[in-house]
């Protein structure tokens, strides 16, 4: 067996497998590991915690390395009207262990003291982890903020929380005493761990051979830019001068773009599917000295996500058993639409979910626009419909804030669609394990992934969605999924929004409805297919797995 490349007391609670002995260090903004651990916003969390978990499973020689958010991303609740309200609250965690490691790091040419904190891999089942926060009393005020929240929507101190991360997540490695084979940068968030190694190592060929980046969207607000002057400025580069960084990086002008900088950094990169992968490849086709970028499709590690009971019915092929375990989940979500909303949902209708980030280009409210539509469908008695809406917007967004409070306003007087605040890790398992329907309608090449269908997939929710992410690789339209038809090419995006509509209508009333309400056990083959399609491809083992033989290696 191999050994773990961290030292005690901060190795790995298993025996590593030499399948995976090369060392690893993986570098998040964020991770969703637990319910009770709130440092995530949305699906690179979701992703990232997956992993980990699955590394561990693996016995992989990987750690992860991240920040200690002191109020987390934002907790979500309702105002006096019911609309969202914004809430930071500080939040505590007795699971962490203070390494007792400390050290500085500069900022805009100040050091800043930054303190490590660890999770041990047996706590929630993942590899060794390692938080680290400013938030100490060595620090000023303006120092101690910078930890305070995820994706602060002040720019300059989103510049430090990078340094913090890329820089802090380098000088705890050094001050471990180790030197991992690689260096994972899920997103370009870490950036400034590569000038670390490179002021150390005075080489681009060592600073490629070390580096890997996850890209993980297309959306050009996901790839971030800032006047170079101002990183110089802020110690951004650490010690390396301006002149090498624009030789290493190729970056000319006054825009550092991050991704654009990673790509020129890294040995490999990789989209999040494969349609991602060659969106990827476009996007950044026009730039020269960039690395190869691949993809490897994001997955959900299983046994985490998956509900025991349903899981066995899916093992024993059992359609009777499948009901009625999906059954007993719809109650128990339920019971939590009551208590948020006062309505009352009936576990024998089929039930709709939309649940994901808010973003403009994952068009939450996309079904609502036909209000004719909309309401029909549900004051459909027939075949009827309940539908329930949930995600968090960023809390500086506000007009995916006027989105979410349109979606109370416009279901306020139907008792069978709702919108539920308090989406963190717990609420999403509840409604994956609730829903019969999961409603995925981002613009096509727009979502690289959106995992969020495959966990819903895992627990019996059938996916009807837009031709994008990785369903492109999932969908077998009518067996396992619904795919709304992949509107025409150059139609401009108020005709395309009018084809997806349609075209969710359409499937919903002559194909869903049908075969839910009137052929139960056509319903439940699609189910039990998508179930046992999903199993396998879209659990992180594989994933993690992937990124062992086709990113490290």
């Amino acid at each position: 067996m191999a050994d773990s490349f961290l030292p005690k007391p901060f190795s790995h609670h298993y025996e590593i497998n030499p399948e995976y002995s090369k060392s690893v260090a993986y570098i998040s903004c964020e991770f969703a590991i637990d319910q009770s651990f709130k440092i995530y916003s949305g699906g690179l969390g979701f992703l990232a915690g997956s992993h980990m978990r699955s590394a561990a499973d693996l016995r992989q020689n990987l750690c992860g390395i991240g920040i200690l958010w002191t109020f987390g991303y934002y907790t979500q609740g309702r105002g006096e009207d019911r609309e969202l309200a914004i809430q930071f609250r500080k939040k505590e965690y007795a699971f962490l262990q203070d390494t007792g490691i400390r050290f500085t790091v500069q900022v805009h040419g100040h050091p800043v003291w930054v303190k490590a904190m660890f999770l041990p891999g047996d706590i929630f089942g993942t590899v060794p982890m390692f938080f680290l926060s400013t938030d100490i009393e060595e620090n000023d005020a303006l120092s101690r903020a910078i930890t305070h929240r995820l994706y602060d929507n002040d720019h300059l101190r989103r510049i430090a929380q990078y340094i913090i991360l890329g820089c802090g997540a380098a000088k705890l490695l050094g001050e471990l005493g180790v030197d991992p084979e690689v260096w994972h940068l899920n997103e370009a968030h870490g950036l400034a761990a590569a000038f670390q190694i490179y002021e150390k190592q005075r080489s681009l060929d060592e600073v490629k051979k070390r580096l890997v980046f996850t890209t993980h969207t297309p959306e050009d607000a996901g790839n971030e830019r800032h006047d170079f002057n101002l990183l110089r400025d802020f110690t951004f580069f650490g010690g390396v001068p301006e002149e090498e960084v624009r030789r290493i990086t190729g970056i000319e002008g006054h825009e550092f773009n991050h991704s654009l900088a990673a790509l020129r950094l890294a040995r490999i990169a990789n989209g999040v599917s494969k349609l991602h992968g060659e969106v990827a490849r476009e996007m950044w086709s026009h730039y020269a000295h960039i690395c190869e970028i691949t993809h490897v499709t994001n997955a959900q590690n299983k046994k985490y996500w998956t509900d025991h009971g349903l899981e066995h019915a899916r093992r024993q092929a059992s359609a009777e058993e499948l009901r009625h375990r999906k059954r007993e989940l719809k109650e128990r979500l339920f019971r939590v639409v009551a208590d948020q909303t006062g309505k009352l949902f009936d576990p024998k209708v089929l039930t709709i979910v939309w649940a994901r980030r808010f973003a403009g280009y994952k068009r939450p409210e996309l079904i609502t626009r036909d209000i004719k539509a909309f309401r029909a469908m549900l004051n459909n008695h027939s075949h009827p419909v309940q539908i329930i809406w949930a995600g968090k917007p960023y809390p500086f967004d506000y007009n995916a804030i006027e989105l979410f409070n349109h979606l109370i306003h416009i279901t306020r007087d139907f008792p069978n669609a709702t919108v539920l605040v308090g989406y963190e890790l717990e609420l999403s398992r509840q409604l994956k394990n609730g829903a019969d329907v999961w409603l995925n309608n981002p613009v096509v090449t727009r979502e690289a992934s959106g995992t969020s269908g495959m966990s819903a997939a895992m627990n019996a929710a059938v996916n009807l969605s837009t031709f994008d992410g990785w369903v492109c690789e999932f969908a077998k339209d009518g067996e396992n999924s619904f795919i709304i038809p992949p509107a025409a090419p150059g139609l401009s995006p108020e005709d395309r929004d009018r084809h997806d509509i349609l075209g969710f209508y359409q499937i919903l009333n002559e194909k869903i409805l049908p075969t839910y309400y009137d052929r139960p056990d056509d319903w439940s083959n699609i189910v039990l297919n998508s179930m046992n399609d999903v199993a396998t491809e879209f659990d992180s083992d594989r994933m993690a797995d992937e990124y062992y033989r086709k990113i490290y290696a």
